[in-house]
């Protein structure tokens, strides 16, 4: 993906934010506590931090959140959601917040947007010493064999390069590392994965697969027939056809400490 491709996905999901809010997914609880172990303390920020899916959960954690967000619509659904967390305009390349302010930065399905040769020296900045720099992605577990299916109907638009156990492990293994050869500003990276899951209706799932990057920018036809080929999966397999069910899920996390 070239920069002007990532831009426009990285830009789609305003459109989308009370749909994102409703549909994707929160993270393991247990993936959460797992990234934060290593941090001096638990003032955190959760950058490009969406609707707040993250932040949620680092709250019921008991952190001292800070929510940083650069699209307007998903701010004010992340700020309409969580009243009491602190939530400011701004991206991984300009935070604004304090030097060393901060133990821990968090990103939930955000880090693979940022340009890590601008953001890895932000972010640093913003770290106290010793901080943490994780990144979170739910990936779909295509370990189990309906999901593995439901991935090849998809398409790459709907099922994307970081949304498998080990699509995720090799997409995000160098993520913490700026792409232009600059100095690395943070440690060995340790990823872990974590069991997960979400009640969903066939409808539902649907729903959430659309306020995926890649379908959200394709044109509407287009769009729309990749949604139909899901929805005539789902509807002809015995574990989505009726009713709820869980989707099978992993959190996957990369760790990596400030150098």
């Amino acid at each position: 993906m070239d920069q002007d491709e990532r831009l426009l996905h990285a830009s789609s999901f305003g459109a989308a934010a009370v749909e994102y809010a409703e549909h994707r997914p929160d993270y393991a609880q247990a993936a959460v506590r797992w990234a934060l172990e290593p941090a001096p303390g638990l003032r955190v920020l959760d950058l490009g931090a969406g609707t707040g899916k993250l932040t949620a959960g680092l709250v019921a954690l008991g952190a001292e959140v800070v929510a940083v967000e650069p699209d307007p619509a998903m701010l004010a659904e992340l700020r309409r959601s969580l009243p009491g967390v602190r939530a400011l305009p701004g991206t991984a390349e300009a935070i604004p917040l304090p030097d060393a302010s901060v133990d821990a930065v968090l990103a939930g399905n955000a880090m693979h947007w940022f340009d890590m040769a601008v953001a890895g020296p932000e972010i640093a900045r913003v770290l106290a010493p010793g901080g943490v720099l994780a990144g979170l992605w739910n990936v779909l577990d295509d370990r189990v064999e309906w999901v593995a299916g439901l991935a090849r109907v998809g398409g790459s638009a709907a099922v994307g390069p970081r949304d498998t156990p080990a699509a995720w492990r090799a997409e995000t293994a160098g993520m913490h590392l700026p792409k232009t050869g600059g100095a690395a500003r943070f440690g060995s990276p340790e990823q872990a994965e974590f069991p997960h899951g979400q009640r969903r209706t066939a409808d539902s799932l649907v729903a959430a697969l659309a306020t995926r990057a890649g379908l959200l920018v394709m044109p509407e036809q287009e769009r729309e027939a990749a949604l139909g080929r899901i929805r005539a999966f789902l509807a002809g397999g015995p574990e989505t056809a009726r009713g709820e069910f869980t989707l099978p899920m992993l959190t996957g996390v990369l760790r990596s400490r400030r150098l």
